[in-house]
């Protein structure tokens, strides 16, 4: 079950008051998709859980650590020995695949992403392609015309090359952009692409100390277009 937080945005407050990425316009949005668009907590650490135990990991210690980054990297990590990584990721994967049970939007998404222009928005996950894919069809989010996955990089988060491939395809620079993410790995990557970082704290089960503006979910948050298409997130007053 998701932890319920407080939306920080007191409606009564002035906009001027509010965090900046309130007062500035921005070239694009680019959106992590796991605790960012969609809630996939429960899937993803019942079948992480199943591969930590078949090899003597300590579950509850190990969980807190595979979010938000490549499946692959996860696993190297471990420093296991005598296995095969690409075996372990394709187990992995397949896994979470079949597994999309209590995959759902993040309230308030669908309709906050139904405003934006397509082509000036992007997910950028550590998900693969196909894996993607069954998420964002299970949690009813229509798939973007731009998609940066798992795939597309070689290193993945906290390094940025994911966000800055993904801005490149959309014709901006990653510094003009705002990025929606979630995890510290993410995080991570975004402030080294230079970006504004919007943190989503749908997912979150305890307070996260950050310096970034954080809200639980996107309700009462729109869109508004300017005439050169730059794009600014609002809220609602009141």
């Amino acid at each position: 079950m998701r932890a319920a937080i407080s939306h920080p945005f007191t409606r009564n407050k002035p906009l001027t008051d509010q965090p900046a990425i309130f007062r500035k316009s921005y070239a694009a949005f680019l959106f992590d998709m796991d605790g960012t668009l969609l809630s996939s907590i429960a899937a993803a650490e019942r079948v992480w859980s199943i591969w930590a135990r078949s090899h003597g990991i300590d579950v509850d210690k190990f969980l807190p650590t595979m979010h938000g980054v490549r499946a692959e990297d996860t696993i190297r990590k471990q420093n296991l020995a005598g296995i095969d990584v690409a075996k372990e990721v394709a187990w992995v994967m397949q896994a979470e695949i079949d597994d999309v049970d209590g995959v759902m939007a993040i309230d308030g998404i669908v309709e906050f992403l139904n405003a934006l222009p397509q082509d000036r928005w992007s997910i950028v996950t550590s998900a693969t392609k196909e894996l993607a894919a069954a998420r964002l069809a299970a949690a009813g989010i229509e798939a973007p015309k731009h998609i940066v996955t798992a795939e597309d990089v070689t290193r993945g988060k906290p390094a940025p090359d994911c966000f800055l491939l993904a801005a490149e395809r959309l014709g901006v620079k990653a510094s003009d952009c705002l990025i929606f993410e979630d995890a510290p790995a993410g995080i991570a990557a975004a402030e080294a692409a230079g970006a504004d970082v919007m943190v989503i704290t749908a997912t979150h089960g305890h307070p996260m100390e950050t310096q970034h503006a954080t809200t639980g979910d996107y309700v009462g948050m729109t869109i508004s277009t300017g005439d050169n298409g730059r794009l600014t997130v609002e809220r609602r007053v009141g």
